[in-house]
């Protein structure tokens, strides 16, 4: 997928999907220059953020992105970043991100709103 909006805001969808918690896309273009979205979301356990960063990788693989960052198996660090380039994905163990709080930390960051796709009309 060549637009990175597009980009981070499937892997927020796919992220919400799988359930994770506080999932938003920050618009990085004008306060940063190493990428140009971050996608965050959290999980309630080590367990639920590696199974989203698996998840999130996989699908991404079947599209032909590849990380640049290797995920690390069963991680516990409670913080997993998926790099892919224009997008770099954050995974949050949920107490890990209170602590470093990204949002605040890049508050200057527009949040690019999630809408939810459209359904489609059963006829």
């Amino acid at each position: 997928m060549s637009d990175p909006k597009k980009l981070a805001i499937q892997i927020a969808r796919i992220a919400k999907d799988k359930k994770a918690l506080k999932v938003m896309v920050l618009d990085m273009r004008d306060v940063c220059n190493f990428c140009e979205f971050f996608v965050l979301a959290s999980g309630s356990s080590l367990r639920q953020i590696n199974a989203l960063g698996g998840m999130i990788d996989e699908e991404m693989k079947k599209q032909g992105n590849r990380s640049l960052s290797s995920l690390p198996a069963n991680d516990a660090s409670g913080w997993i970043v998926l790099d892919y380039s224009s997008v770099v994905v954050h995974l949050f163990h949920a107490p890990v991100r209170e602590f470093y709080d990204l949002e605040h930390l890049w508050s200057d960051a527009k949040r690019v709103r999630l809408t939810a796709p459209a359904r489609r009309s059963s006829k």
